[in-house]
């Protein structure tokens, strides 16, 4: 839980305080690479930490991964100009790739299959705090002190965080000699970084027509070829394509897609088609999407005595379907823009992917041994990032178009159509998802599910 509240609160932390952060450093326009890197590098290296996971144990890496966190929080803390500020997030990222994914790998090994779900549910509830906290401090910081305090308060959390899994983590790993998948590394990483910035830059930081573009994605497409032929030949595979041969790891995997792109159709619309269609305030916009986050917990909480009764398959169709509702309901409410209506229709979407998003990485981490999970869930991580991303671009350039196509300015009369666009796309996701849900293998209670 120390460990999730550093990745928790420094995805929240940040967005209130780029005013402050704009008005010292400047480069307005270079801002959004502050948050595109972060999520990048997380995204890309999640793999490759998984990987070594499986082959070297949690500990080192998930210590490895606190570790760049802080050194990446001190040297943003201590940032000259926005460029640097740019490079130094860049290492933090890297660190929460490490950081996030490894604590749910941990809860895999160390609890039972009946006991996963209520640690999830704590799990959760981290994030549902940090989605409060966050916001707060970065306003606090940014008015009365300096946006620096931003990145120096995570020294103290993270110095705790790590004596923490020094002092009370203790695992057993059997050593023996491996053979490192360089190739295959370093081909993911290159192919993964190029698809990831083509999928987060374009429509915002070049067209999607642009030379910038098509390198992206051509660069991307070659490496990650590479990776699958190079794959095929490896002793030790960096990722062992072989597991999207099981059914449960493949609708799995597409469910977080689907989660991932939900998030982000909710909480980077709504805010902006409520501030900008009635005039809401910051404060009260953020609220209604924190709503989402109040029901997540408490659903994944409960998701246990669920799916212990009714299996995880027909736990995430339920699931599915309540969010599927909610996202439907946006959609149809969208021209009637009330923040007291979206927010009881996120905490609704927020209940039914708590019923999603738990069951379903439960279900992968008990269908796997040791020498696999993580992996597995190093690869459910990833499929919510990339997921988020995906959400991001399609959306955005909905969003883009239907606004240009009512004369270009971003106002009330243009907001509404556009975020109405945005809210149909995100239930024809929700829908999706639903069927990657049912896809699921049927299973039984706390047994592992092959």
């Amino acid at each position: 839980m120390l460990t999730t509240g550093l990745i928790a609160i420094d995805a929240t932390i940040l967005a209130t305080a780029v005013p402050s952060v704009v008005g010292d450093l400047g480069e307005f326009d270079q801002f959004p690479w502050l948050f595109s890197v972060y999520l990048l590098a997380q995204a890309v290296s999640v793999p490759i930490y998984s990987k070594l996971a499986d082959t070297v144990g949690r500990k080192p890496i998930v210590l490895i991964g606190v570790g760049l966190f802080l050194v990446g929080s001190i040297l943003c803390a201590f940032a000259w100009n926005m460029t640097a500020l740019i490079v130094f997030r860049v290492i933090q990222g890297l660190g929460a790739g490490a950081a996030a994914p490894m604590s749910m790998t941990i809860i895999g090994d160390l609890y039972t299959v009946a006991e996963r779900a209520k640690v999830q549910g704590y799990i959760a509830s981290v994030w549902a705090i940090s989605s409060v906290v966050g916001p707060a401090l970065g306003g606090v910081f940014s008015q009365f002190a300096s946006w620096r305090w931003i990145f120096l308060v995570n020294i103290p959390l993270c110095l705790v965080a790590g004596w923490a899994l020094i002092r009370f983590y203790r695992e057993s790993v059997e050593r023996r000699r491996h053979h490192i998948d360089y190739a295959g590394a370093a081909l993911l990483t290159v192919g993964l970084t190029a698809v990831m910035l083509g999928l987060l830059e374009g429509g915002n930081a070049w067209a999607w027509a642009s030379p910038q573009s098509i390198g992206c994605f051509a660069v991307g497409a070659a490496a990650l070829v590479g990776f699958v032929l190079v794959e095929r030949r490896a002793a030790e595979p960096i990722l062992d394509l072989r597991i999207f041969r099981r059914r449960l790891i493949a609708s799995t995997t597409l469910v977080s897609l689907g989660v991932g792109a939900l998030l982000t159709g909710v909480t980077s619309f709504v805010p902006s088609y409520l501030e900008t269609a009635i005039g809401v305030v910051p404060l009260l916009s953020g609220l209604a999407v924190a709503a989402l986050t109040l029901g997540w917990p408490l659903s994944a909480s409960l998701s246990g005595r669920l799916y212990l009764r009714i299996g995880f398959r027909s736990t995430a169709v339920i699931g599915s379907v309540i969010a599927t509702a909610g996202a439907v309901a946006l959609a149809v409410s969208a021209p009637y823009p009330s923040p007291w209506i979206v927010a009881a229709i996120a905490f609704v979407m927020g209940f039914g992917l708590g019923w999603v998003a738990a069951p379903t990485l439960i279900a992968a981490q008990a269908s796997v041994d040791w020498n696999e999970r993580g992996v597995v869930t190093g690869t459910n991580a990833f499929a919510r990032s990339a997921g988020s991303a995906l959400g991001v671009a399609v959306f955005g350039s909905i969003a883009n178009n239907v606004i240009a196509a009512n004369g270009g300015e971003a106002d009330a009369a243009t907001i509404v159509p556009a975020s109405a666009a945005v809210f149909i796309a995100t239930a024809v996701t929700a829908v999706l998802m639903l069927a990657a849900s049912a896809w699921m293998p049927r299973d039984r209670v706390a047994e592992p599910v092959r």
